[in-house]
Protein backbone atom coordinates (compact mmCIF):
# COMPACT_ATOMS: atom_id res chain seq x y z
CA UNK A 1 0.00 0.00 0.00
CA UNK A 2 0.93 3.66 -0.39
CA UNK A 3 0.97 5.47 2.94
CA UNK A 4 -1.02 8.67 3.43
CA UNK A 5 -1.00 11.42 6.05
CA UNK A 6 0.25 11.15 9.61
CA UNK A 7 -2.40 10.66 12.30
CA UNK A 8 -2.52 11.30 16.03
CA UNK A 9 -1.08 8.35 17.92
CA UNK A 10 2.16 7.45 16.13
CA UNK A 11 0.85 5.96 12.91
CA UNK A 12 -0.08 6.98 9.38
CA UNK A 13 -3.32 6.46 7.47
CA UNK A 14 -3.51 4.27 4.37
CA UNK A 15 -6.31 2.57 2.46
CA UNK A 16 -6.52 -0.95 1.12
CA UNK A 17 -9.51 -2.37 -0.72
CA UNK A 18 -11.76 0.37 0.66
CA UNK A 19 -10.71 0.01 4.29
CA UNK A 20 -8.69 2.39 6.41
CA UNK A 21 -5.41 0.95 7.69
CA UNK A 22 -3.53 2.62 10.54
CA UNK A 23 0.10 1.80 9.76
CA UNK A 24 2.96 2.03 12.25
CA UNK A 25 6.65 2.16 11.30
CA UNK A 26 5.80 3.98 8.05
CA UNK A 27 5.97 7.55 6.76
CA UNK A 28 3.68 9.62 4.54
CA UNK A 29 4.32 8.98 0.86
CA UNK A 30 6.09 5.65 1.36
CA UNK A 31 5.09 2.46 -0.39
CA UNK A 32 5.27 -0.44 2.06
CA UNK A 33 4.41 -4.04 2.59
CA UNK A 34 2.27 -4.10 5.73
CA UNK A 35 1.27 -6.95 8.01
CA UNK A 36 -2.10 -6.63 9.74
CA UNK A 37 -1.67 -6.79 13.52
CA UNK A 38 -5.22 -6.11 14.69
CA UNK A 39 -8.54 -6.49 12.83
CA UNK A 40 -11.51 -6.02 15.14
CA UNK A 41 -13.51 -3.25 13.49
CA UNK A 42 -15.44 -3.27 10.21
CA UNK A 43 -14.14 0.13 9.09
CA UNK A 44 -10.43 -0.11 9.85
CA UNK A 45 -7.57 -2.32 10.93
CA UNK A 46 -4.06 -1.81 12.30
CA UNK A 47 -0.82 -2.88 10.66
CA UNK A 48 2.96 -2.70 10.83
CA UNK A 49 5.11 -1.75 7.84
CA UNK A 50 7.43 -4.77 7.68
CA UNK A 51 9.13 -3.92 4.38
CA UNK A 52 9.73 -0.51 2.80
CA UNK A 53 9.48 -0.59 -1.00
CA UNK A 54 9.79 3.18 -1.57
CA UNK A 55 11.29 5.14 1.32
CA UNK A 56 10.71 8.69 2.48
CA UNK A 57 13.73 11.04 2.59
CA UNK A 58 13.02 11.36 6.34
CA UNK A 59 13.60 7.65 6.97
CA UNK A 60 16.73 6.76 8.99
CA UNK A 61 18.19 3.68 10.65
CA UNK A 62 16.67 3.12 14.07
CA UNK A 63 19.15 4.00 16.84
CA UNK A 64 17.44 1.60 19.26
CA UNK A 65 17.93 -2.14 18.59
CA UNK A 66 14.69 -2.96 20.43
CA UNK A 67 12.38 -0.84 18.26
CA UNK A 68 10.61 -1.87 15.09
CA UNK A 69 7.62 -3.98 14.00
CA UNK A 70 6.55 -6.41 16.70
CA UNK A 71 9.13 -5.15 19.16
CA UNK A 72 9.14 -2.55 21.97
CA UNK A 73 6.17 -0.18 21.79
CA UNK A 74 7.74 2.63 23.80
CA UNK A 75 8.72 4.73 20.77
CA UNK A 76 6.81 5.60 17.60
CA UNK A 77 9.30 7.47 15.40
CA UNK A 78 12.67 5.74 15.81
CA UNK A 79 12.74 5.34 12.01
CA UNK A 80 12.34 9.08 11.36
CA UNK A 81 14.94 11.86 11.35
CA UNK A 82 14.65 14.23 14.29
CA UNK A 83 13.64 17.10 11.99
CA UNK A 84 11.10 14.86 10.30
CA UNK A 85 9.60 13.88 13.66
CA UNK A 86 8.98 17.51 14.51
CA UNK A 87 7.31 18.16 11.16
CA UNK A 88 5.02 15.17 11.73
CA UNK A 89 4.11 16.44 15.18
CA UNK A 90 3.33 19.91 13.83
CA UNK A 91 1.03 18.30 11.26
CA UNK A 92 -0.76 16.40 14.04
CA UNK A 93 -1.23 19.52 16.19
CA UNK A 94 -2.64 21.42 13.20
CA UNK A 95 -5.00 18.56 12.33
CA UNK A 96 -6.30 18.16 15.90
CA UNK A 97 -6.89 21.89 16.40
CA UNK A 98 -8.61 22.12 13.02
CA UNK A 99 -10.80 19.04 13.39
CA UNK A 100 -11.51 19.08 17.15
CA UNK A 101 -10.78 22.71 18.00
CA UNK A 102 -12.75 23.95 14.97
CA UNK A 103 -10.04 26.41 14.01
CA UNK A 104 -9.50 27.64 10.48
CA UNK A 105 -6.54 25.74 8.95
CA UNK A 106 -5.47 29.05 7.38
CA UNK A 107 -5.16 30.65 10.84
CA UNK A 108 -1.59 32.02 11.03
CA UNK A 109 -1.12 30.32 14.40
CA UNK A 110 -1.60 26.95 12.72
CA UNK A 111 -0.14 27.67 9.30
CA UNK A 112 3.12 28.92 10.80
CA UNK A 113 3.37 26.39 13.62
CA UNK A 114 6.65 24.57 14.15
CA UNK A 115 7.55 22.16 16.94
CA UNK A 116 10.55 23.52 18.82
CA UNK A 117 13.47 21.24 19.66
CA UNK A 118 14.74 21.08 23.23
CA UNK A 119 18.46 20.87 24.08
CA UNK A 120 20.24 17.54 24.21
CA UNK A 121 19.13 15.74 21.07
CA UNK A 122 16.59 12.94 20.61
CA UNK A 123 18.25 10.36 22.91
CA UNK A 124 18.95 10.14 26.68
CA UNK A 125 16.37 12.81 27.48
CA UNK A 126 13.96 10.79 29.62
CA UNK A 127 14.66 11.41 33.32
CA UNK A 128 11.64 9.50 34.63
CA UNK A 129 10.28 6.16 33.39
CA UNK A 130 8.33 3.06 34.33
CA UNK A 131 9.55 -0.40 33.35
CA UNK A 132 7.39 -3.52 33.55
CA UNK A 133 8.72 -6.70 35.19
CA UNK A 134 8.02 -10.30 34.17
CA UNK A 135 7.32 -13.20 36.54
CA UNK A 136 11.04 -14.01 36.70
CA UNK A 137 11.83 -10.48 37.88
CA UNK A 138 13.36 -9.31 34.58
CA UNK A 139 12.52 -5.71 33.53
CA UNK A 140 11.48 -4.52 30.10
CA UNK A 141 8.84 -2.60 28.14
CA UNK A 142 5.58 -3.67 26.53
CA UNK A 143 4.99 -4.32 22.86
CA UNK A 144 2.59 -1.87 21.23
CA UNK A 145 -1.03 -2.50 22.30
CA UNK A 146 0.05 -5.66 24.11
CA UNK A 147 0.79 -7.04 27.55
CA UNK A 148 3.76 -8.96 26.12
CA UNK A 149 7.08 -7.83 27.51
CA UNK A 150 10.23 -7.07 25.52
CA UNK A 151 13.24 -7.64 27.77
CA UNK A 152 15.86 -4.90 27.51
CA UNK A 153 19.50 -4.34 28.32
CA UNK A 154 19.14 -0.59 27.68
CA UNK A 155 16.60 2.08 26.73
CA UNK A 156 18.39 4.70 24.59
CA UNK A 157 15.87 7.48 25.23
CA UNK A 158 16.21 7.11 29.01
CA UNK A 159 18.96 8.87 30.95
CA UNK A 160 21.73 6.30 31.23
CA UNK A 161 21.87 6.28 35.03
CA UNK A 162 18.12 5.63 35.25
CA UNK A 163 18.16 2.86 32.66
CA UNK A 164 21.15 1.20 34.31
CA UNK A 165 19.57 1.37 37.79
CA UNK A 166 16.61 -0.73 36.61
CA UNK A 167 17.78 -2.82 33.68
CA UNK A 168 20.99 -4.22 35.17
CA UNK A 169 19.27 -6.05 38.02
CA UNK A 170 16.37 -8.37 38.77
CA UNK A 171 13.20 -7.31 40.59
CA UNK A 172 11.65 -10.53 41.95
CA UNK A 173 8.02 -10.15 42.98
CA UNK A 174 7.60 -6.72 41.38
CA UNK A 175 5.06 -5.86 38.70
CA UNK A 176 6.83 -2.66 37.62
CA UNK A 177 9.58 -0.26 38.67
CA UNK A 178 9.43 3.54 38.55
CA UNK A 179 12.74 5.35 38.20
CA UNK A 180 13.71 9.02 38.23
CA UNK A 181 16.97 10.97 38.11
CA UNK A 182 17.03 14.40 39.73
CA UNK A 183 19.14 17.41 38.81
CA UNK A 184 21.98 16.29 41.10
CA UNK A 185 22.12 12.84 39.50
CA UNK A 186 20.40 11.07 42.41
CA UNK A 187 18.52 7.99 41.16
CA UNK A 188 15.31 6.97 42.92
CA UNK A 189 13.60 3.66 42.15
CA UNK A 190 10.20 2.63 43.46
CA UNK A 191 9.10 -0.98 43.27
CA UNK A 192 5.40 -1.52 42.44
CA UNK A 193 3.40 -4.68 43.02
CA UNK A 194 1.23 -6.26 40.33
CA UNK A 195 -1.68 -4.01 41.31
CA UNK A 196 0.48 -0.95 40.65
CA UNK A 197 0.88 -0.05 44.32
CA UNK A 198 4.31 1.07 45.63
CA UNK A 199 6.02 -1.36 47.99
CA UNK A 200 9.56 -0.01 48.49
CA UNK A 201 11.91 2.79 47.44
CA UNK A 202 15.70 2.92 47.07
CA UNK A 203 17.93 5.96 46.50
CA UNK A 204 21.35 5.90 44.86
CA UNK A 205 23.50 9.02 45.08
CA UNK A 206 25.85 9.87 42.18
CA UNK A 207 28.97 7.68 42.23
CA UNK A 208 27.59 5.36 44.93
CA UNK A 209 27.10 1.65 44.43
CA UNK A 210 25.06 0.96 47.57
CA UNK A 211 21.56 2.41 47.88
CA UNK A 212 20.90 4.79 50.76
CA UNK A 213 17.69 4.96 52.83
CA UNK A 214 14.86 6.84 51.08
CA UNK A 215 15.52 10.57 51.39
CA UNK A 216 12.03 11.97 50.91
CA UNK A 217 12.17 14.48 48.06
CA UNK A 218 14.45 14.86 45.07
CA UNK A 219 15.83 18.12 43.76
CA UNK A 220 15.02 19.61 40.36
CA UNK A 221 16.42 22.72 38.73
CA UNK A 222 14.23 25.02 36.62
CA UNK A 223 13.52 28.72 36.13
CA UNK A 224 16.79 29.64 37.81
CA UNK A 225 16.06 27.98 41.15
CA UNK A 226 15.81 24.62 42.89
CA UNK A 227 12.54 22.73 43.42
CA UNK A 228 11.58 19.81 45.59
CA UNK A 229 9.53 16.94 44.18
CA UNK A 230 8.76 13.44 45.39
CA UNK A 231 11.51 11.09 44.20
CA UNK A 232 9.51 9.45 41.41
CA UNK A 233 6.64 11.95 41.57
CA UNK A 234 5.41 14.06 38.65
CA UNK A 235 7.87 16.38 36.98
CA UNK A 236 8.44 17.07 33.31
CA UNK A 237 10.10 13.96 31.87
CA UNK A 238 12.51 15.75 29.53
CA UNK A 239 15.36 17.30 31.46
CA UNK A 240 14.96 20.63 29.62
CA UNK A 241 11.16 20.73 29.39
CA UNK A 242 10.44 22.54 32.67
CA UNK A 243 12.60 25.52 31.68
CA UNK A 244 11.09 25.69 28.20
CA UNK A 245 7.51 25.50 29.44
CA UNK A 246 8.02 28.00 32.25
CA UNK A 247 9.44 30.42 29.70
CA UNK A 248 6.51 29.93 27.32
CA UNK A 249 3.90 30.23 30.09
CA UNK A 250 5.53 33.37 31.42
CA UNK A 251 5.68 35.00 27.99
CA UNK A 252 2.06 34.20 27.15
CA UNK A 253 0.63 35.03 30.59
CA UNK A 254 2.49 38.37 30.83
CA UNK A 255 1.52 38.59 34.52
CA UNK A 256 1.34 42.08 36.03
CA UNK A 257 1.92 43.33 39.58
CA UNK A 258 -1.17 43.05 41.77
CA UNK A 259 -2.87 40.36 39.69
CA UNK A 260 -4.40 37.11 40.92
CA UNK A 261 -3.14 33.96 39.23
CA UNK A 262 -4.86 30.58 39.50
CA UNK A 263 -2.50 27.63 38.86
CA UNK A 264 -4.56 24.47 38.32
CA UNK A 265 -3.18 20.91 38.40
CA UNK A 266 -0.21 22.63 40.02
CA UNK A 267 1.89 19.60 40.97
CA UNK A 268 4.92 20.77 42.93
CA UNK A 269 4.08 24.41 42.16
CA UNK A 270 6.38 24.97 39.18
CA UNK A 271 4.27 27.45 37.20
CA UNK A 272 2.74 29.21 40.19
CA UNK A 273 6.11 29.56 41.87
CA UNK A 274 7.72 30.89 38.71
CA UNK A 275 4.94 33.46 38.19
CA UNK A 276 4.64 34.57 41.82
CA UNK A 277 7.45 37.18 41.73
CA UNK A 278 5.70 38.93 38.83
CA UNK A 279 2.50 39.60 40.82
CA UNK A 280 4.52 41.29 43.56
CA UNK A 281 3.59 41.70 47.21
CA UNK A 282 0.11 42.98 46.34
CA UNK A 283 -0.73 40.05 44.06
CA UNK A 284 -1.84 36.51 44.76
CA UNK A 285 -1.04 33.08 43.32
CA UNK A 286 -3.25 30.12 44.25
CA UNK A 287 -1.94 26.66 43.34
CA UNK A 288 -4.54 23.87 43.26
CA UNK A 289 -3.44 20.22 43.33
CA UNK A 290 -5.19 17.00 44.35
CA UNK A 291 -2.19 14.85 45.30
CA UNK A 292 -1.20 15.24 48.97
CA UNK A 293 2.50 14.53 48.43
CA UNK A 294 2.69 17.02 45.56
CA UNK A 295 0.96 19.61 47.75
CA UNK A 296 3.52 19.06 50.48
CA UNK A 297 6.33 19.59 47.96
CA UNK A 298 4.58 22.71 46.64
CA UNK A 299 4.30 24.10 50.17
CA UNK A 300 8.05 23.70 50.55
CA UNK A 301 8.75 25.21 47.12
CA UNK A 302 6.52 28.24 47.71
CA UNK A 303 7.41 28.82 51.36
CA UNK A 304 9.53 31.90 50.63
CA UNK A 305 6.79 33.48 48.48
CA UNK A 306 4.17 35.07 50.77
CA UNK A 307 1.89 35.88 47.82
CA UNK A 308 1.63 32.17 46.90
CA UNK A 309 -0.55 29.53 48.56
CA UNK A 310 -1.41 25.88 48.00
CA UNK A 311 -4.94 24.47 48.07
CA UNK A 312 -5.42 20.71 48.04
CA UNK A 313 -8.43 19.54 46.08
CA UNK A 314 -9.69 18.04 42.85
CA UNK A 315 -9.92 20.32 39.85
CA UNK A 316 -13.52 19.69 38.87
CA UNK A 317 -16.46 21.99 38.16
CA UNK A 318 -17.89 21.80 41.67
CA UNK A 319 -14.58 22.28 43.46
CA UNK A 320 -13.51 25.07 41.13
CA UNK A 321 -16.79 26.91 41.62
CA UNK A 322 -16.36 26.69 45.39
CA UNK A 323 -12.78 27.90 45.14
CA UNK A 324 -13.83 30.94 43.12
CA UNK A 325 -16.45 31.79 45.72
CA UNK A 326 -13.83 31.60 48.48
CA UNK A 327 -11.49 33.81 46.49
CA UNK A 328 -14.21 36.42 46.31
CA UNK A 329 -13.75 37.06 42.61
CA UNK A 330 -12.36 35.73 39.40
CA UNK A 331 -8.61 35.48 38.68
CA UNK A 332 -6.84 37.70 36.20
CA UNK A 333 -4.81 34.80 34.80
CA UNK A 334 -5.45 31.06 34.80
CA UNK A 335 -2.67 28.57 34.13
CA UNK A 336 -3.64 24.93 33.79
CA UNK A 337 -1.57 21.82 33.09
CA UNK A 338 -4.16 19.02 33.12
CA UNK A 339 -3.50 15.29 32.66
CA UNK A 340 -3.63 13.73 29.21
CA UNK A 341 -7.45 13.62 29.20
CA UNK A 342 -7.55 17.43 29.40
CA UNK A 343 -9.62 19.73 31.59
CA UNK A 344 -12.91 18.60 30.05
CA UNK A 345 -16.06 20.55 29.10
CA UNK A 346 -17.35 21.26 32.61
CA UNK A 347 -14.08 22.73 33.93
CA UNK A 348 -13.52 24.63 30.67
CA UNK A 349 -16.93 26.29 30.98
CA UNK A 350 -16.26 27.29 34.60
CA UNK A 351 -12.92 28.79 33.54
CA UNK A 352 -14.59 30.76 30.76
CA UNK A 353 -17.09 32.06 33.31
CA UNK A 354 -14.32 33.60 35.42
CA UNK A 355 -13.69 36.29 32.81
CA UNK A 356 -9.91 35.88 33.26
CA UNK A 357 -8.02 38.12 30.84
CA UNK A 358 -5.71 35.19 29.95
CA UNK A 359 -6.04 31.41 30.10
CA UNK A 360 -2.71 29.68 29.50
CA UNK A 361 -3.22 26.00 28.76
CA UNK A 362 -0.28 23.54 28.92
CA UNK A 363 -1.25 20.36 27.07
CA UNK A 364 0.49 17.03 26.60
CA UNK A 365 -2.20 15.82 24.18
CA UNK A 366 -3.24 17.97 21.18
CA UNK A 367 -6.57 16.13 20.90
CA UNK A 368 -7.56 17.08 24.45
CA UNK A 369 -6.35 20.62 23.81
CA UNK A 370 -8.47 20.79 20.66
CA UNK A 371 -11.63 19.62 22.44
CA UNK A 372 -11.15 22.09 25.31
CA UNK A 373 -10.31 24.96 22.93
CA UNK A 374 -13.63 24.32 21.17
CA UNK A 375 -15.52 24.49 24.48
CA UNK A 376 -13.72 27.68 25.52
CA UNK A 377 -14.39 29.20 22.10
CA UNK A 378 -18.08 28.41 22.47
CA UNK A 379 -18.03 30.19 25.84
CA UNK A 380 -16.43 33.35 24.52
CA UNK A 381 -12.65 32.78 24.36
CA UNK A 382 -10.36 32.72 21.33
CA UNK A 383 -6.92 31.26 20.73
CA UNK A 384 -4.31 33.98 20.24
CA UNK A 385 -1.04 32.23 21.07
CA UNK A 386 0.37 28.77 20.45
CA UNK A 387 3.76 27.13 20.88
CA UNK A 388 4.73 23.46 20.63
CA UNK A 389 7.77 21.66 22.01
CA UNK A 390 9.35 18.31 21.22
CA UNK A 391 9.47 17.27 24.86
CA UNK A 392 9.19 13.56 23.95
CA UNK A 393 11.57 12.81 21.02
CA UNK A 394 11.15 9.45 19.25
CA UNK A 395 7.55 9.24 20.47
CA UNK A 396 4.32 10.66 19.04
CA UNK A 397 3.80 12.91 22.07
CA UNK A 398 4.14 16.69 21.86
CA UNK A 399 3.77 19.42 24.46
CA UNK A 400 1.77 22.56 23.58
CA UNK A 401 1.25 25.87 25.35
CA UNK A 402 -1.81 27.85 24.23
CA UNK A 403 -3.09 31.32 25.13
CA UNK A 404 -6.83 32.03 25.11
CA UNK A 405 -8.31 35.46 25.77
CA UNK A 406 -11.87 36.83 25.85
CA UNK A 407 -13.17 37.22 22.31
CA UNK A 408 -14.90 40.55 23.00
Amino acid sequence: MTVGRVAHGGHCVARHEGRVVFVRHALPGERVLARVTEDRQPGYCRADAVEVLEASPDRVERPCPYSGPGRCGGCDWQHVSWEGQRRLKADVVREQLTRLGRLDPADPLLAGLSVEALPGGPLRWRSRARFAVDRAGTPGLRRHRSHDLVLLEDCPITVEAAARAVLTRRWPGAGAVDVAVDSAGTVTTTRLDRRGLPTSTRVLQPGEQTPAPPAGRAGRRAAGRDWEVEGTGFWQVHESAADALVGAVGDLAAVRPGETVLDLYAGAGLFGGALAPAVGESGRVVCVEADAEACAAAEANLGALPQAEVWQGEVDAEGLTGLLEELGGGPDVVVLDPPRAGAGPAVSRVLAGTGARAVVYVACDPASLGRDVAVLAGAGYRLTGLRAFDAFPMTAHVECVALLVPAA
